[in-house]
């Protein structure tokens, strides 16, 4: 009984021991960019050690002791640290690491531009992931940001962020009154937490439904909108097709709450600032170019967006 006793905790040893060398392989693996797929699996399930504690069973006791004496003495080599250190001090350290954001949100795109992008479906998943050291850093919008490392220990966020930017609407010049119209009902959105709920759904992966305003009163008309079809989270197709996204939602707010039918155009976004100027489309949402800001009115912001870097302390 104690010899059995003995083998089992040697076993149930072995396969810790060598999960954490495997997991220490897959994240040298994954700072090197490689996409073999030992690494790609690796990276979602050997986190736990069930399928290598398996395999070790399977292993006979002398090979499994010289095993267990190797993998003693490469952990001491290797220090035998829980945490790996942190690499991102600050943001010039970003490009070109092991980035993690957000499936589906703007901070997918920056991970996507500046390294090796690895999306995930929550923020808790992302946190697990970068104290395990599968991670360089994580990009997230700095409201979700905030909130999840107050949860999180061994945990934070630099303190520049990344990118600050507003979104607003854009309208003809000499269409004063749809600007101000404009401007009114974003307020209203505002001050009744749609935009904030908008936000949260596509910055912060929230599950915020807008439901349309029943009191609003019918007006004849519609008016269209200038937007790209292919800037996910702001305006994209889905599987069947239909143009969606935050500045979709938004704009139909608006429409809501002027009571008016919405007309979505789809544009390149160089060529949002044209559409409007030449009277092609009422209004306009997207990435505008800098030189075309003077061929628009701008209206307020409808959001404004702060993305930072959480890094391991």
């Amino acid at each position: 009984m104690v010899f059995r006793f003995a083998m089992k905790r040697l076993r149930s040893c072995a396969g810790i021991i060598f999960t954490k060398l495997t997991q220490d392989f897959c994240r040298q693996v994954v700072r090197k960019n490689r996409s073999d797929a030992f690494a790609k699996q690796g990276f979602f399930l050997l986190s736990g050690g069930k399928k290598t504690s398996q395999y070790v069973k399977r292993i006979p006791v002398r090979l499994l002791f010289l095993a267990v004496l190797a993998a003693v003495a490469m952990l001491l080599l290797m220090g035998c640290r829980d945490e790996p250190p942190n690499l991102v001090n600050s943001l010039e350290d970003v490009p070109g690491k092991v980035i993690g954001a957000l499936s589906g949100t703007p901070s997918e795109r920056l991970a996507d531009e500046l390294g090796d992008a690895w999306a995930l479906s929550s923020g808790e998943e992302l946190m697990v992931q970068l104290k395990a050291g599968f991670l360089d850093c994580v990009v997230m919008e700095q409201t979700a940001a905030t909130e999840l490392v107050s949860n999180t220990s061994g945990v934070r966020i630099l303190g520049e962020p990344l990118l600050k930017y507003d979104l607003r609407f854009a309208v003809a010049r000499e269409n004063a009154e749809l600007l101000a119209a404009v401007n009114s009902a974003l307020e209203a959105l505002h001050q009744n937490g749609t935009l904030r709920g908008l936000r949260d759904k596509y910055f912060a992966g929230r599950g915020y439904i807008y439901v349309a305003p029943e009191d609003v009163v019918p007006r004849p008309g519609s008016l269209s909108l200038a937007i790209p079809p292919d800037s996910p989270p702001f305006s994209y197709k889905d599987i069947n097709g239909d143009l969606v996204g935050m500045d979709v939602e938004v704009a139909r707010a608006v429409c809501d709450f002027l009571g008016v039918e919405l007309e979505i155009i789809e544009y390149d976004a160089w060529e949002l600032a044209n559409a409007v100027w030449f009277g092609r489309a009422d209004m306009a949402l997207g990435w505008l170019p800098v030189e075309g800001e003077g061929l628009v009115n701008i209206s307020e912001p409808y959001a404004n967006a702060e993305h930072v870097v959480i890094v391991r302390r």
